[in-house]
């Protein structure tokens, strides 16, 4: 690309304006935008987008039942016919192929949707109700939790407009095959008081669960994919969300217990949090019996309480341990680390039996072309690091578990 075409080049991310939207005040008012994290799943690898000068990407969606409104304005698009052949990037036909199908680009259409906000009720059964009094001191907030299938009644068609959300914000995001009836869905809405006085709501995060089957007839709910929008993070709503998926699945007695697909860190970071507060109360994860060791115990009582896997629950047992000694006794904090570096080491120890084996088998040169020298102190450096990273997640929800 020539040197005179660059400006014509931007960043999508820096272009795309999202709105939840209320009321029609919100339409003019800057502090209801919020952007995308990536555009890569929509606009390809480079994130780029070429072909206009001033481009303005604005979706918006009414903040209940997510009407959806696009809007593409820019000053000047390349034409072809002065640009040696080359066009502008098709933007609404990039996202037309992932918006659901009714969204408008006129609008004084989309204001004329937001009436449909005004009769919008949560879909589902309702299965926990939270309040939260956000850090800045202003009002306190209420949220309720909704449990979805696929069969409940006008879910699908608002799901469409909601999943769409996460090309934006979860890398590798897919959209779930919908006609599969194993699929849950999890959804948090704000419920608040409108100017005249009646209930209204907003959508704010949703989780999807597939139950998995489990010989011989039970089931192993898997967390699949999960979403707080960015107006609604920093509330403590992912926290309420995941507890209350636990809630619903760990009195079923069919269910075997509750894993998670792929997590983030970000979402670890809350699952540690949820999961460590719950085994808090348990018996086996008193202080007493945390400085003696992960034990079987653990593993149970987190697993029939809590539907906790057991890697899960060694992962608990780490965090508690870490929250019940007292850093400043070297000899209790040399003994935490080093069964905490024991854990972390065994898939390397395991590794080097393997080769060991492998080495009595093998001739020589066929040996020397499997293995690569890690030496001693690489090894030792990567175990350090490993370690140092793994203490600091865990003192970043202990910290929480404090302050809450």
């Amino acid at each position: 690309m020539t040197d005179d075409l660059c400006h014509l080049v931007v960043d999508g991310n820096d272009v795309l304006e999202f709105k939840l939207v209320r009321t029609t005040e919100d339409l003019e008012n800057e502090d209801t935008s919020f952007g995308p994290e990536m555009c890569h799943q929509v606009f390809g690898e480079n994130e780029n987008i070429f072909g206009y000068t001033d481009l303005h990407i604005r979706l918006f969606y009414s903040a209940a039942s997510l009407q959806t409104y696009l809007g593409v304005q820019y000053a000047e698009k390349i034409e072809a016919s002065k640009s040696e052949g080359m066009k502008a990037d098709d933007v609404e036909g990039a996202l037309k192929k992932v918006l659901a199908p009714g969204y408008v680009t006129n609008l004084d259409q989309f204001v004329l949707l937001l009436k449909k906000d005004e009769s919008f009720t949560p879909y589902g059964q309702l299965l926990h109700t939270f309040t939260v009094t956000p850090d800045d001191g202003s009002e306190k907030r209420t949220f309720e939790v909704y449990y979805c299938e696929t069969s409940t009644p006008g879910f699908l068609a608002y799901h469409e407009r909601l999943q769409t959300f996460l090309l934006w914000y979860v890398d590798a995001a897919s959209f779930i095959d919908v006609d599969d009836e194993q699929w849950t869905f999890f959804l948090v809405f704000e419920k608040y008081a409108s100017s005249e006085g009646s209930w209204r709501y907003a959508s704010c995060a949703y989780a999807t669960v597939y139950r998995y089957y489990a010989y011989p007839s039970h089931s192993r709910p898997r967390v699949s994919q999960v979403l707080t929008l960015p107006p609604f993070r920093r509330l403590g709503v992912c926290a309420h969300l995941l507890q209350a998926i636990y809630s619903h699945f760990t009195i079923l007695s069919e269910v075997v217990d509750i894993t998670v697909e792929d997590p983030s860190q970000d979402f670890q970071r809350i699952r540690d949090y949820v999961d460590a507060k719950n085994c808090e109360t348990l018996a086996a994860f008193q202080p007493a019996k945390l400085l003696q060791g992960f034990s079987q115990e653990m593993a149970n009582q987190a697993c029939s309480k809590f539907k906790i896997n057991k890697k899960q629950a060694r992962r608990v047992y780490e965090i508690l341990r870490l929250k019940a000694t007292n850093t400043s006794d070297k000899t209790a904090y040399l003994n935490y680390r080093l069964e905490v570096k024991n854990r972390l080491n065994a898939p390397f120890q395991k590794k080097k039996l393997e080769m060991k084996k492998l080495q009595k088998v093998l001739k020589p040169e066929e040996f020397a072309a499997t293995i690569t020298s890690t030496g001693a102190n690489e090894t030792h450096g990567r175990l350090a690091n490993q370690y140092l990273a793994l203490e600091e997640e865990y003192r970043r929800v202990i910290h929480r578990m404090d302050q809450y």
